[in-house]
């Protein structure tokens, strides 16, 4: 066995397993698991199914990875849990497989950080350098975008969309899809306006920002309907590329509506 495997870890036939990946003690790999270059597995993670993980990630004690879903329609389907590259997996992390009602896989980008307890369930699509912190959770079908920040205790509805850069206040839930950029907080999520302190952070400037407030005082104003709103918009701002990704999300059908501020 490889020096950098424990040998209390157990290891199916058939996982591959690069050689500079690194498992600690009484760790569960099976039989269609991948692991790419430079992967550490602390101690005590269970990874199982068509799971991959990408080269650079880090998994701590009492990860679970690839189970079954937590869906009754559930059937056995032979489904695929996709973890990216450089990704931080913190204790207690559950992460579940597609299911073929969804696209039979669920993917996790790159450079994210999954604080302790956080939860992805089946058919979820996590893009890059996104944060769940501690005891966030994900519903099935969940799309969220790059940069996105869940709080602690979170929890986000099935089929919602969390737009690229969006924050979610802790203890928060999410039952309708929350634009690119968006603040939302709430025992039941509302948009309480632009991740300002995320723009400043990710380096947009103050021309930019200060544009797509403008954009997002007039698209979430009183006047007219939000068909309406949108229409004025997308001809207010033609060449901002920040308020057409607004725009673009906003016109897309889902199943649920865009969360949107509390009217006073």
């Amino acid at each position: 066995m490889s020096q950098n495997i424990h040998p209390t870890a157990i290891i199916e036939e058939g996982a591959q397993i690069a050689d500079t990946v690194r498992i600690g003690p009484y760790c569960c790999i099976g039989s269609d698991v991948t692991i790419e270059d430079n992967v550490t597995l602390v101690s005590h993670i269970h990874v199982e199914g068509m799971t991959t993980i990408g080269e650079g990630t880090h998994i701590y004690p009492f990860a679970s990875l690839g189970t079954p879903p937590q869906d009754l329609k559930y059937g056995g389907e032979k489904s695929a849990l996709i973890i990216g590259k450089n990704n931080i997996i913190r204790e207690h992390v559950t992460m579940n497989p597609g299911t073929k009602g969804g696209e039979m896989k669920t993917v996790i980008g790159d450079n994210c950080l999954f604080m302790m307890a956080s939860h992805v369930a089946h058919d979820c699509v996590v893009g890059d350098h996104v944060i769940l912190a501690n005891n966030a959770t994900l519903a099935g079908h969940v799309h969220v975008g790059d940069y996105a920040v869940l709080g602690g205790l979170s929890a986000v509805h099935q089929f919602i969309r969390i737009g690229a850069h969006a924050v979610i206040g802790g203890m928060s839930g999410v039952e309708k899809n929350v634009i690119p950029y968006g603040r939302v907080k709430g025992e039941r999520a509302f948009l309480a306006g632009l991740n300002l302190i995320g723009l400043e952070r990710r380096g947009f400037t103050r021309k930019q920002i200060r544009k797509l407030q403008r954009a997002f005082n007039q698209l979430f104003g009183d006047e007219g309907t939000l068909e309406e709103r949108l229409e004025s918009v997308a001809e207010g701002f033609p060449d901002d590329e920040l308020v057409s990704s607004v725009i673009t999300f906003a016109r897309e059908k889902t199943k649920f509506p865009l969360c949107q501020p509390h009217k006073k």
